[in-house]
């Protein structure tokens, strides 16, 4: 499958994700655990694949004086974040894929993702961790909330299950990983206190941080 998920390009595509996205199960929980990883100071966040925004708002409602630089590549998707910030000066919506390498937009405390990753190559997600750790300053954590792979066919039956939806029915787009090999990738970079802090089914918050 190509790196770009061209699904995410289409106004009914990204709609209906929109339009189910708070019905997810326990993804509230997954966010909640996401916001205790991010310290209150942080001064600068990147939210990569933003959607219309809504964990940045969580992170920036927490760090009261942060700014944050908003990545999605989906026109729908932009529109939203821009609609959702545009009174917000702390924020910068940037268009960007994620199939192609991150351009030099400074460094920061902070880099986050919701359910985005997943979306690129395994190849392209490894790279693209790397590209993080190059733009996290020391002390900088990262975290992942993101769509993982079930070990068995079973398991992931029981996920699309608890979702209400068929196997016909999945993203095309979606390019499951393991959270194990995702977890030895960041610490092969070099990021440390590397774990999966929360896992519920296939929804798991990976984080590591830069010494």
């Amino acid at each position: 499958m190509a790196d770009s998920p061209n699904e995410w390009r289409s106004v009914e595509h990204a709609l209906a994700y929109l339009a189910r996205a708070d019905e997810v199960p326990h993804r509230i929980e997954g966010e909640a655990a996401l916001l205790e990883e991010i310290p209150a100071e942080t001064a600068r966040v990147l939210d990569l694949g933003s959607g219309d925004g809504r964990l940045l708002a969580l992170v920036l409602l927490k760090c009261e004086q942060a700014t944050g630089m908003a990545v999605d590549f989906s026109p729908t998707m932009l529109d939203k974040c821009g609609e959702r910030f545009r009174c917000n000066a702390r924020v910068q919506v940037v268009e960007h894929d994620l199939a192609r390498p991150l351009p030099d937009w400074g460094s920061f405390d902070g880099v986050v993702s919701s359910f985005a990753i997943h979306h690129v190559s395994h190849p392209r997600k490894q790279e693209l961790y790397g590209e993080i750790w190059d733009r996290l300053r020391p002390g900088g954590v990262f975290c992942n909330l993101e769509h993982v792979s079930s070990p068995t066919a079973t398991l992931h039956d029981r996920f699309l299950g608890a979702l209400g939806i068929r196997r016909d029915e999945e993203d095309p787009s979606n390019q499951l990983l393991d959270v194990e090999t995702q977890l030895g990738w960041l610490r092969e970079i070099g990021f440390a206190d590397v774990d999966c802090l929360w896992k519920w089914r296939e929804l798991a918050l990976l984080r590591g941080s830069k010494p």
